[in-house]
């Protein structure tokens, strides 16, 4: 049975008496003039203008909104025209609510700020007719979790996240007719823009009643807090494929490569880049080039542009993760543009680990273990994949694992928290191990010189070791591998001690007490410290040119290591297997391997970066050194001799304050990269391909955190922890534990705080 449109206003009506509120007069008026709209046999489409709404209208439209898939209602459009005072998850929910039959979402509104739209797995679910959608202007920044959105989204074909131009005469025109020069253009004429294939119009004729409902573009979802128009937009219809060009704005490198195929960067452009602003002042960077196919000067321009859009090779991974896209940033997909996505996107990004062609499901790995000898015996030696090898039952475990990791999971963000232990004081906590042999344990350092053993599945404090007076903050931790229960703990005011956690009570009463401590002969202004594979050494390194090498045994201090670099030494790390060979990273733009067997004077290699290296470390099964130079630069270097292995491609900031912090994850088959200004970056170390980013976000914020220190989890696959720094003035770091398996679904919803960056020092890996 339909509802009929006299019937819905008396369900909304009695539904207000209900929540003891008054009928909002624009709902009336907005039924009673799709009721005028089906008796003169036009679409029957209902208009909600959210300028007119309070909290208190919300309930009773919500009722209202739950009778429309049944209703006469053919489409209904949600509008903001105007300042509005109604809360922004209100008019969020309201669309969710409307579900199949929302229309045209147009939201311009600034007081809703521009984390509004905060992207949810599952923030698109009912909404499976939206078609048309545009994100300008927002603060989208991750590839990975915007796909995994819009995945649910089947109807979609046509998405924006910036407006490319072709502007060449608009420009002229646009300067000719206000009489400005290049820098002053006047861009006010631009009121609307149009989605490709749509005629021209401005956005009060969408309410015009000889809207075509049939016409599927015309159905979109707009998010823009300003939207611009053009009178040339089918000229882009007509742009070459063989440009491509790499420019630089006064914040951001933008990769036009992504947008036209073929130019070279290397290649001189014919004409300047130059800035234009609009009559608000707001700049807009447009590019001028020469098309080398029609030999006409064409321009291009880019603006309400969305962090997202650069990323590198934004445009390709958007067009190969959503195939049914036709039009992306008011351009059309063609054949050849998702030709030339699958390609990039196969060269730069993993969409399955171990180089499988086809995702492998659960239960087929399972099939394969269970008949593992005959799967051994038919399988062919060059098929055979040499790291980790097809006969270990390691192998079949990583399978398993990457066979549930899916490219739309939304992986949880836990942080550690010890709300109701008596230790709880506020910790600050600066560096942090898992434990290597214990899968439950971890123990962190803090600010205040504090070291701190958890159990970091249950979230109990095991051993709390206080500073005493005697330490600063705790910069280097290491714990002893042949005896499990010792660790080393170095803070920066040079501080070195060794305990046993089995000799710390839980609490400390007293300030007394060695609490099976050994003290060793300070390292002044300490920033890393590391045992060797037997437990019987251990090197210390900081601001200076120097290292210290101590003995475990007798506690004393064996030599120091003079000028081993030009520039103070950030980190030094042993081999996990030669109790002998280690390696240090400096900011002097050096990295080098050293052999205690050869008195090191002289350095068994020196690999060189182009900026100061932060860290190194090795591969876990010693074959590659990892070094993390500022600003992403990131390399894997074959330690037998130090011959360059991968370059990950991770693109620059251009911030010389941008300290970059890797390591290994799931043996040695990922390597996990943070930045004090960006994204986790997660990249095959074999291929260089990236797997995903991962931004790390508050709830409530949506702001980025600055990744102080992070860790590979050795026990568990696509498990890792990261120290999140914060901004607010003190506030506390914590750590946050991040699961790729689960969906963050699954995640209990207090769990991430309110996350804000912070700055912080270089200090330590």
């Amino acid at each position: 049975m339909v509802i009929d449109i006299e019937t819905l206003e008396d369900r909304y009506i009695d539904s207000c008496r209900r929540h003891d509120v008054f009928p909002n007069s624009s709902i009336l008026s907005s039924l009673f003039k799709a009721e005028v709209k089906k008796s003169n046999h036009e679409l029957c489409s209902l208009e909600i203008l959210i300028d007119d709404l309070k909290d208190a209208d919300i309930a009773p439209l919500f009722d209202l909104c739950m009778n429309f898939d049944a209703s006469e209602i053919e489409a209904v459009d949600v509008r903001n025209e105007s300042s509005c005072v109604l809360n922004g998850e209100y008019a969020l929910s309201l669309m969710r609510a409307i579900n199949q039959k929302l229309r045209v979402v147009h939201l311009q509104d600034p007081s809703f700020g521009k984390d509004f739209l905060r992207f949810q797995e599952d923030c698109f679910n009912c909404m499976p007719n939206l078609m048309r959608l545009s994100m300008c202007d927002t603060r989208i920044t991750n590839l990975w979790t915007t796909v995994a959105a819009l995945s649910k989204l089947p109807s979609l074909i046509e998405l924006r996240f910036q407006y490319w131009q072709y502007c060449n005469d608009a420009v002229t025109s646009f300067i000719s007719s206000s009489g400005k020069s290049d820098d002053t253009a006047d861009f006010s004429l631009l009121d609307s823009v149009p989605f490709i294939g749509e005629p021209y119009t401005y956005t009060t004729e969408l309410t015009d009643p000889n809207f075509n409902a049939e016409d599927p573009l015309r159905n979109f979802y707009s998010f823009d807090e300003e939207v611009i128009n053009h009178d040339v937009q089918s000229m882009v219809e007509d742009s070459s494929d063989d440009s491509e060009v790499d420019f630089t704005s006064r914040h951001h490198k933008y990769w036009l490569s992504d947008v036209f195929p073929g130019w070279s960067s290397e290649v001189p452009l014919q004409n300047e880049w130059f800035t234009l602003q609009n009559e608000d002042g707001e700049e807009s960077l447009q590019a001028a080039f020469t098309d080398s196919n029609a030999d006409v000067s064409m321009k291009y321009m880019s603006r309400h542009a969305s962090p997202i859009c650069y990323e590198k090779h934004y445009r390709e991974f958007m067009i190969a993760s959503l195939p049914n896209l036709k039009n992306l940033d008011n351009m059309p997909i063609r054949k050849i543009d998702k030709e030339r996505a699958t390609g990039i996107f196969s060269q730069y990004f993993e969409y399955l680990p171990y180089k499988w062609k086809h995702k492998e499901s659960v239960v087929s790995i399972l099939q394969k273990r269970e008949i593992k000898s005959v799967h051994n015996k038919v399988q062919s030696s060059k098929h055979r994949l040499s790291y980790p090898s097809g006969k270990s039952q390691y192998f079949y475990s990583r399978s398993l694992s990457a066979a549930k990791l899916g490219s739309s999971t939304w992986p949880i963000l836990h942080p550690l928290s010890f709300v109701g232990c008596e230790l709880d004081k506020g910790f600050h906590p600066r560096q942090f191990e898992y434990h290597p042999s214990d899968s439950s344990l971890m123990v962190f350092g803090t600010l205040d010189g504090e070291v701190v053993v958890i159990n970091h599945e249950t979230e109990h404090i095991l051993s709390y070791i206080p500073s005493l007076g005697a330490m600063n903050s705790v910069l280097g931790l290491c714990w002893l591998k042949k005896y499990p229960s010792k660790l080393i703990a170095g803070s920066d005011n040079g501080s070195l001690k060794l305990y046993d956690i089995y000799h710390i009570p839980r609490k400390v009463t007293g300030l007394h007490g060695n609490f099976g401590c050994v003290t060793f002969d300070e390292f002044d202004q300490l920033t890393s410290v590391h045992v060797n594979s037997m437990d019987e050494l251990f090197l210390a390194s900081g601001y200076s040119r120097n290292v210290a090498l101590y003995d475990i045994n007798s506690g004393k201090r064996l030599q120091v290591f003079t000028d081993m670099h030009r520039g103070h030494i950030n980190v030094v790390k042993f081999a996990n297997h030669s109790p002998s060979i280690f390696a240090t990273s400096s900011f002097d733009h050096d990295v080098k391997m050293w052999d205690l067997r050869q008195k090191p004077i002289h350095p068994c290699f020196t690999v060189s970066s182009s900026r100061g290296n932060v860290m190194v470390c090795f591969s876990p099964d010693d074959q590659y050194i990892l070094a993390s130079a500022v600003d992403n630069e990131v390399r894997q270097y074959l330690a037998v001799d130090g011959r360059l292995h991968l370059v990950f491609d991770i693109a620059p900031t251009d911030s010389s304050q941008n300290y970059t912090r890797s390591y290994y994850m799931n043996g040695r088959d990922y390597i996990i990269s943070g930045s004090c200004d960006e994204h986790i970056r997660i990249c095959c170390a074999q291929t260089g391909r990236r797997l995903r980013d991962i931004s790390l976000e508050g709830r409530n914020l949506g702001s980025s955190v600055f990744v102080q220190s992070l860790r590979g989890d050795p026990f568990r696959d696509f498990n890792m922890s990261v120290l999140a720094a914060y901004m607010r003035p003190g506030s506390k770091s914590k750590i946050v534990k991040i699961n790729l398996l689960a969906s963050s679904d699954h995640a209990n919803k207090d769990d991430s705080d309110d996350l804000r960056p912070c700055p912080f020092h270089s200090m330590g890996g």
